[in-house]
């Protein structure tokens, strides 16, 4: 997950996706990449964040659809 420091969206999402995994009883890695330390990945995703990865591949960015999540880390698992 692309975030930076201080942005509530990002709070959101971490939390949404490690409730969701719970939820399912899902094991998930998130792995947190601050934007704001990495000048290209700043210039590439400024303030589009937070960017959030299923299994490698772009799946949100802003806002987690919920329903899409559970069905994107099942198909994952």
């Amino acid at each position: 997950m692309y975030t930076r420091e201080g942005c509530s969206l990002c709070t959101v999402a971490h939390g949404t996706v490690e409730r969701v995994a719970a939820d399912l009883s899902v094991a998930v890695a998130v792995d947190l990449v601050d934007v704001d330390e990495d000048p290209e990945l700043a210039d590439e995703y400024g303030e589009r964040v937070p960017y959030v990865f299923v299994d490698g591949h772009p799946a949100f960015k802003y806002e987690i659809d919920e329903r899409e999540l559970r069905l994107k880390l099942l198909s994952a698992a």
